[in-house]
């Protein structure tokens, strides 16, 4: 049986490596993980990935997409599936691989035959209009996860504005506030998964 793919997008600086980070941290004892980084020229992501020790290094794949970035997740995701394959091959009987796609714009989205399920990450520091923006990253991701929350303050953005254009946006469909640095958040992060993904209670 293949592994469970979670793919997580969002834009340039909302946190994507650093919720991988953490998840990769706080599941690795549970379940068998490995990670799939996209970036356009070099592989960043994957090397800080490497060097918080996140997960031991071969369990971590960098991919340079040399070009858009949304192109590898969904028009031709053939490098992100190549490199899923390998780390299937590496390591018998993985639970779940993390897709972290290159920084792009809200209308980013994964192909389904690359992901099963697709977190969103957007910061507060883009201000409290971003959820209302919408964008398929928005409206359609599995999770929408809303970073950055110390930074409220800061910038001036209102999080019960955030949270009442969220659900308008959304509907019924699932988003968490985080503060990574604190880890305030990924618990529900890490219980989406486990429920949506793994079908664990």
């Amino acid at each position: 049986m293949s592994a469970l793919r979670v793919g997580v997008a969002g834009p340039v600086g909302s946190g994507k490596t650093a919720l991988v980070d953490a998840l990769c941290k706080t599941m690795r004892d549970r379940f068998n993980l490995a990670v799939v980084t996209n970036d356009i020229y070099t592989q960043e992501d994957a090397q800080f990935l490497v060097r918080s020790q996140a997960l031991e290094r071969d369990r971590i794949l960098g991919v340079e997409t040399g070009g858009c970035p949304h192109t590898a997740i969904r028009e031709d995701a053939s490098m992100n599936l190549v490199a899923i394959e390998e780390l299937e091959r590496r390591f018998l009987n993985l639970d779940l691989v993390f897709v972290e796609s290159g920084g792009d714009n809200l209308a980013a989205t994964f192909s389904p035959e690359l992901v099963d399920l697709t977190i969103y990450v957007i910061d507060v520091a883009g201000g409290d209009k971003i959820p209302r923006k919408g964008g398929p990253g928005i409206t359609k991701s599995d999770l929408l996860v809303i970073n950055k929350i110390d930074l409220a303050p800061y910038v001036g953005a209102d999080l019960d504005v955030m949270k009442h254009d969220t659900q308008k946006m959304r509907g019924n469909k699932p988003f968490v506030f985080t503060n990574l640095k604190t880890q305030e958040g990924l618990s529900a992060v890490c219980g989406f998964i486990y429920t949506h993904g793994l079908g664990l209670d």
